[in-house]
């Protein structure tokens, strides 16, 4: 094995479940990208119920292990407040949402780019270095619409960059070279 190239076993059980989770991706991603505003609601709801659950699970451990001191009960009580706040306020929670995306975007098409480079030898590789590069793109477009647009945005664009993870992944299983 040479050093500094990645080695990937594609056998056919690799290359199939790749391909379900290619199929997946794909199939939300076009959902995000055709009803972006109820992908961004669904998003925003996602998270205020994953904060008020890890509230309530927090509010269990002050329970059952800091019933003496009130410092323990600071985080349930801020989770779910959040929670709540998000639910209550969705287009508020796109916006910070949209303000994740952002560093997430940017990180995303920075590690696309190098595992694109690093699997330069295999075919497809340039589908993901092509990922990493509209990555960086959506993240230049959400900079421009944060916060005004972003319960819209925050749907369309993670429906685009999931979409484009599900095709990456089918073009890995397939070997297809783009263009």
């Amino acid at each position: 094995m040479l050093t500094g190239q990645l080695l990937i076993a594609m056998d056919e059980t690799t290359r199939r479940r790749l391909r379900t989770a290619g199929l997946l991706l794909v199939v939300v991603g076009l959902a995000g990208v055709v009803l972006p505003r109820v992908m961004g609601l669904a998003l925003s709801l996602l998270i205020a119920l994953l904060l008020i659950l890890a509230g309530v699970l927090s509010a269990w451990v002050a329970w059952s292990s800091y019933t003496r001191t009130s410092t323990g009960w600071m985080k349930p009580a801020i989770l779910v407040v959040l929670g709540l706040l998000i639910a209550f306020y969705p287009k508020a929670g796109t916006a910070a949402i949209g303000l994740l995306l952002i560093v997430y975007f940017l990180m995303d098409g920075f590690a696309s780019l190098l595992l694109g480079l690093e699997l330069r030898p295999l075919p497809g590789w340039a589908w993901t270095l092509g990922n990493g590069l509209v990555s960086l793109v959506l993240a230049l477009v959400f900079i421009g619409g944060w916060p005004f647009h972003s319960d819209w945005l925050v749907g369309l664009m993670v429906g685009i960059s999931l979409l484009l993870d599900g095709v990456a992944l089918l073009m890995l299983t397939t070997g297809r070279r783009p263009g």
